[in-house]
């Protein structure tokens, strides 16, 4: 699936497409550079799914936990991550296999260590407002 967002306003509809057509996987992988709005969709899907607290990228602590209706949701960033070793310290098997959310940004620095059954999503500037999303 492809998605092309035109400007922030559509996050909203864009997210509910994700939730809908996903309705049970619980594992989502975002993938693209720097600055691709990564956070962005992730901060716009817990919104969706009744988060009321502030997001926030989880850059320095590699995991933030946010608290809504149905559960929780897990918002890993493993930028900062040297080696699979450390995804392992952190007991990442517990989140990815609790049942709730995780959403994971850079999920090739622990990409042998990833559920097969992992929904992908890979964001594309195309230009400061315009994103290409596609789902795999």
């Amino acid at each position: 699936m492809e998605i092309l967002v035109n400007s922030l306003a559509e996050l909203n509809e864009v997210t509910e497409k994700i939730l809908s057509t996903f309705p049970d996987d619980r594992i989502f992988l975002f993938h693209g550079k720097m600055g691709a709005g990564k956070t962005t969709l992730i901060n716009a899907l817990c919104r969706s799914l009744g988060v009321q607290e502030p997001t926030s990228s989880p850059t320095f602590s590699i995991v933030n936990e946010y608290v809504f209706e149905a559960g929780s949701i897990f918002h890993f960033d493993f930028y900062r991550l040297k080696n699979e070793e450390e995804a392992l310290d952190l007991g990442y098997e517990e989140y990815f296999y609790s049942g709730n959310y995780c959403f994971v940004e850079w999920p090739e620095k622990i990409a042998s260590l990833l559920p097969a059954d992992a929904v992908h999503i890979y964001i594309e500037a195309l230009s400061p407002e315009q994103r290409k999303i596609s789902i795999a």
